[in-house]
This record gives structure tokens, C-alpha cells and sequence, in this order.
């Protein structure tokens, strides 16, 4: 999976201020995306 590092670094801090690790914050966050039907919803310039 390929990650930039503004999105790691975000995780990083709500681990710090959790206490659980940013990989399984990441997976909680996608899980609650995945359970919920979540749509990104972007739109390119054009």
C-alpha cells in the first residue's frame, strides 16, 4: 500500500495522543470506511 507521507505523519500524531499505533489506526479508519460504504467523493480541475 502506498502511502504519502502527509497521511503517515497525521496517524503518527493521533498515535502519539492515543497510545495505539498508527498502522492500526490507519486500519481502524479504513475498516469504519469499509463497514459504513464510504465513497471518497473528489472532483478533478479541469
Amino acid at each position: 500500500m502506498r502511502l504519502d507521507c502527509d497521511s503517515v505523519d497525521y496517524f503518527k500524531s493521533l498515535a502519539e495522543e492515543t497510545g495505539i499505533s498508527y498502522q492500526t489506526l490507519i486500519n481502524l479508519y479504513l475498516r469504519d470506511c469499509a463497514v459504513h460504504q464510504r465513497k471518497l467523493q473528489m472532483q478533478w480541475a479541469s
